[in-house]
């Protein structure tokens, strides 16, 4: 890998300055690039996983047109796990700890997607702990650099294990926290409630 290349900027840059939720809506920036969230010792523990390498991200993303705009007014934001792959599989990871119910995305007509929202406590809790246990960095991406291709580079570089797709790795057991989820949420009935039971599992 060059010392110039795309890759070699955005993996030292991801690696470089981190903010918190508390800052990030000033500083990052309102452009294209890629984004890492790192968790501290505490984060890794209550997701019960364990860093490859010293100094490993959590979730490595893009964002197509703002980082701003994805990072912090989407997977920071409470009410936008619907919306966040990264919110729902910390939800995932998460779920017995806080005792997160997952909804449909879309209460009013609910269509039986994977992409499972939060009942709005449970939600807000993963917002508290996301900012209480996650720092975020940022790359941006200069014109006329693919993002999509330093995207994938970067995910098999690092293979943050929240991520799912181009890490090279199976990911099952998160897949499988995540498909329990969606389940749960496709059961969800108008007037069933967070104090109410969970729905029963189908045998």
């Amino acid at each position: 890998m060059a010392s110039d290349s795309p890759l070699a900027h955005a993996l030292i840059d991801l690696a470089g300055v981190r903010h918190t939720h508390a800052d990030a809506g000033e500083l990052v920036p309102k452009a294209a690039g890629l984004y890492a969230f790192y968790g501290d010792d505490q984060a890794w523990s209550d997701l019960d996983l364990s860093p490859a390498f010293d100094d490993q991200p959590l979730y490595v993303g893009k964002a197509e047109s703002s980082l701003n705009g994805r990072d912090v007014s989407t997977h920071f934001a409470t009410g936008k796990t619907g919306s966040s792959t990264v919110r729902r599989s910390l939800a995932a990871l998460l779920r017995t700890q806080f005792d997160l119910v997952a909804v449909p995305r879309n209460l009013v007509r609910p269509d039986g997607s994977a992409n499972y929202s939060l009942e709005p406590a449970g939600d807000e809790r993963l917002s508290r702990w996301m900012g209480e246990r996650l720092l975020l960095a940022t790359w941006v991406k200069p014109q006329h650099v693919l993002l999509d291709e330093v995207e994938t580079a970067a995910l098999l570089r690092l293979r943050p294990p929240l991520n799912l797709d181009k890490v090279g790795e199976p990911r099952e057991r998160l897949r499988q926290a995540r498909r329990a989820m969606a389940a749960e949420s496709r059961k969800w009935t108008v007037g069933w409630e967070a104090s109410s039971p969970r729905p029963k599992e189908q045998p």
